[in-house]
């Protein structure tokens, strides 16, 4: 067995650019670059690495870094193999980030998706009665509005704690990565003077607000069908009555967090709104504080995912550094300093999700300007981390910086493998080290198909790409008449806990990198969600912004 695994989309003319020759050779062998017309133009000798643990493969590193001449159709070739075709060039990421974050137009509740700004995915509003919706049992003896907001993931379900994480990602990008505020995402708003992304963004946001339970200021956790729909479900066909879970401490901090972090953002935009999110995170804060601690139940898997989490010291300190940045406010800066987390590593295995926000946290502390006592410690945590996943990295022949404990890889693998890549490109932020801004480019080829499956996990992008991600209305696997989901989704990735029966079946016994099916229906390996396309596009705005 022969491959050679490449960035399917290509690689900066400046930047690193490595493949994997999978091989039963153990010595070094020749390699050779061709360009579009199959003339050779640069060649060389492998490296051997030795057997991959994460896919088991005996492999080699082709570095061909030193070509930089721009161009389309390259190819590698390599122990009788070649590999699929790719560019290098500049401009290659922009795209992808515009069609990461054009993704969340689609994912919207409440409104017609329009035929004419998403050709081929328009369709009618969905879950219009989300405005008026029943708590279910233990969860109170009211209705709320709680309409708009994106469905979560595959599912029509919408959950505080993963629409939390996204909007602050998606947030934290815009307002450290340049160019954002020109990016045009064809939306109904666009062209009122706000950036389209912060458009985007508000659509979650007011959701958000509105799963604010006044007068206590708490937050529901999430509301979704009352029992789970089949696939495909298309939104504004779904039959099931909607419920709003009880609130939780967790979604209660995930509101006051990225509430204040948005009030800073916004404020250049529209001041009264600004002043609408600084109230409800400081009414959440004062929620959180001043109530017992209230955690989702795990067992609360009928109609929705538990989105269970029973550590909320990461969510306190997270809103306390949100909060704190905004307004400059001793009480807030008191609270971050006394944190258990503030002085501990936060970077573990993956460096964060909805559950673990301690380093959501500590990067924007990082990045954003303050008066904050120790900012250099702070920085320098950030630094230590980006290094631990620097040398996970280069010790890994598919140049993955994560390593999960046991091999075992994670369900939502992807995300975490680009939530490590953040804390590298924060670390370049900070020292404009080139091994750091190297270290997520080269990060970034994983995704794109330098991987042990050949295999872009980026809808649409690259010769071959997953395309048929768990979805209820991308669902074109199923009824050929609906799409496959948008060019610049992302899938879920490798996990060896293959929760489904898809997975079960056709892949036990794999390993790591293996543990991957692109089916509709293994929802435990191939869902999207919001919340792993936010960190695409983070990555991909930083790779444009190189390039």
């Amino acid at each position: 067995m022969s491959g050679v695994a490449i960035n399917q989309v290509g690689y900066l003319p400046s930047g690193p650019k490595r493949a994997t020759l999978v091989t039963d050779a153990t010595e070094a062998l020749p390699w050779q670059l061709a360009d579009g017309t199959g003339r050779v133009v640069a060649t060389g000798t492998t490296e051997p690495r030795g057997t991959d643990v994460s896919s088991g493969q005996n492999v080699h590193t082709i570095d061909f870094g030193t070509h930089q001449q721009a161009g389309t159709g390259f190819t590698l070739i390599a122990d009788g193999a070649t590999s699929r075709p790719f560019a290098i060039g500049a401009d290659l990421y922009g795209p992808l980030c515009a069609d990461a974050l054009k993704f969340f137009y689609c994912q919207r509740s409440g409104i017609e998706i329009r035929e004419d700004l998403r050709p081929g995915y328009g369709r009618p509003a969905g879950h219009l009665g989300d405005r008026d919706v029943p708590c279910g049992a233990g969860a109170g003896d009211y209705r709320l509005d709680v309409r708009g907001g994106w469905y979560d993931a595959g599912d029509q379900g919408k959950y505080v704690v993963n629409g939390g994480i996204t909007v602050w990602q998606l947030l934290h990008a815009f307002e450290h990565r340049r160019g954002l505020d020109e990016l045009t995402l064809d939306l109904p708003e666009s062209g009122n003077g706000v950036p389209d992304l912060l458009n985007e963004v508000r659509w979650e946001l007011d959701f958000l607000l509105r799963m604010q339970a006044v007068p206590s200021g708490l937050v529901h956790h999430k509301m979704h069908d009352r029992e789970w729909t089949g696939l495909p479900t298309l939104p504004h066909l779904d039959p099931q009555p909607r419920e709003l879970r009880p609130v939780s401490t967790a979604a209660t901090l995930n509101l006051s967090a990225v509430a204040a972090q948005a009030a800073r953002i916004y404020r250049k935009y529209d001041a009264d709104y600004a002043d609408r999110l600084l109230a409800a995170a400081r009414t959440a804060y004062t929620a959180a504080e001043t109530n017992p601690i209230r955690y989702a139940p795990v067992e609360d898997t009928v109609g929705g995912g538990p989105y269970n989490d029973d550590d909320v010291r990461d969510e306190f300190y997270w809103a306390a550094a949100e909060l704190f940045l905004t307004t400059g406010e001793q009480q807030y800066a008191d609270a971050v300093l006394a944190s258990p987390l503030h002085t501990v590593d936060v970077f573990g295995p993956y460096a964060f999700d909805w559950a673990a926000t301690a380093a959501a946290a500590r990067l924007d502390l990082a990045l954003t300007p303050s008066e904050l006592p120790g900012l250099a410690g702070v920085r320098a945590s950030v630094i230590a981390g980006a290094d631990k996943y620097l040398a996970i990295q280069q010790a890994h022949p598919y140049a993955v910086a994560y390593a999960p404990p046991g091999n075992r890889w994670d369900w939502g693998s992807n995300s975490m493998v680009l939530n490590n890549l953040v804390v590298l490109a924060v670390a370049y932020d900070l020292t404009g080290e080139t091994r750091y801004r190297d270290g997520v480019l080269e990060g970034l080829d994983y995704i794109l198909g330098r991987n042990a499956l050949n295999l872009s996990y980026v809808t649409g992008y690259g010769t071959d790409y997953a395309k048929n991600q768990h979805s209820r209305w991308y669902a074109h696997q199923l009824d050929p008449t609906l799409p496959h989901p948008p060019k610049g989704t992302l899938a879920g990735g490798p996990n060896s806990g293959l929760q489904d029966e898809v997975a079960q079946a056709r892949l036990t016994g794999q390993v790591g990198q293996f543990c991957y099916v692109d089916d509709i229906h293994s929802w435990s390996t191939n869902e999207l969600t919001i919340n792993w396309n936010a960190p695409l596009a983070w990555i991909a705005a930083f790779a444009a912004e190189l390039g």
